[in-house]
């Protein structure tokens, strides 16, 4: 298939959406005669550039309420910002591990261009946009118990499969982060978060600035298991220091 003609297929399904207001993989399958993982693809593609809603099976068009406020523009903005200085550091063949949450899952189109990954998480929303990526990074699942907060899977199931593995890079987020003791949580489920962390052999965490500072009473990474903090370009010049004082790689991208 030629670029020319996945363009025009792509136009063709969204043309499909907003006039049906919604369409199914299998159906958009069957009309373009091409496989249900091209169809994949190509609503990842459209829902990157801002022109539907992936649901699953299938896509639906926007809500005119969809357009987000200036305060929700700039929090993406953000996220998609640290997100991409993650990936940054990401090389080809890498065996990394991706925790749950959103500002980890925007990293996931910035990995379209990494060859020969090999991707852990614990999260299906992750695991699924990964498997839409044309790169196809090898995928790997915890598996686990199935906790509703974090929307993810955990317990000791998922620690024991973490452990037969080993990886370049661990990628996190966090509720909060404490200045003096390290990253915390409101999920009081911290212990795959630990075995993450020992498994890898750098950790990376991903997070905003208005979370540093709010101290939360779950910790969950200490600052000796963290190697790298990502955060955005808001964060005051004290709390800089403090954190790099701590012996912290500090990243803060350009929102």
């Amino acid at each position: 298939m030629t670029k020319r003609n996945t363009q025009q297929r792509r136009h063709t399904i969204l043309a499909r959406v907003n006039q049906h207001g919604e369409v199914s993989v299998e159906a958009l399958a069957l009309e373009f005669e091409t496989s249900e993982v091209t169809i994949r693809k190509d609503l990842t593609a459209l829902e990157k550039s801002g022109l539907l809603l992936r649901r699953y099976g299938g896509a639906i068009a926007l809500p005119k309420e969809i357009v987000a406020k200036g305060d929700e523009k700039r929090d993406t903005l953000r996220k998609m910002a640290i997100a991409k200085a993650a990936s940054a550091l990401i090389k080809d063949h890498n065996r990394i591990i991706i925790d749950s949450g959103r500002t980890t899952a925007a990293m996931i189109p910035e990995l379209s261009k990494k060859r020969g990954l090999v991707v852990m998480t614990n999260a299906m929303n992750i695991a699924n946009r990964l498997l839409s990526l044309e790169n196809e990074p090898t995928l790997l699942m915890t598996g686990g118990t199935w906790d509703p907060h974090s929307e993810s899977f955990q317990g000791q199931v998922a620690e024991q499969v973490l452990r037969s593995y080993d990886f370049d890079q661990l990628f996190i987020g966090a509720d909060g982060i404490d200045v003096e003791r390290g990253t915390t949580t409101f999920n009081e489920l911290v212990g795959l978060s630990q075995v993450m962390a020992e498994s890898a052999r750098e950790v990376i965490v991903l997070v905003e600035s208005e979370k540093i500072g709010r101290k939360i009473p779950n910790l969950e990474l200490p600052w000796q298991q963290v190697t790298t903090l990502i955060t955005d370009n808001l964060l005051a010049d004290d709390t800089r220091k403090a954190i790099e004082a701590k012996g912290i790689q500090l990243i803060c991208a350009e929102a």
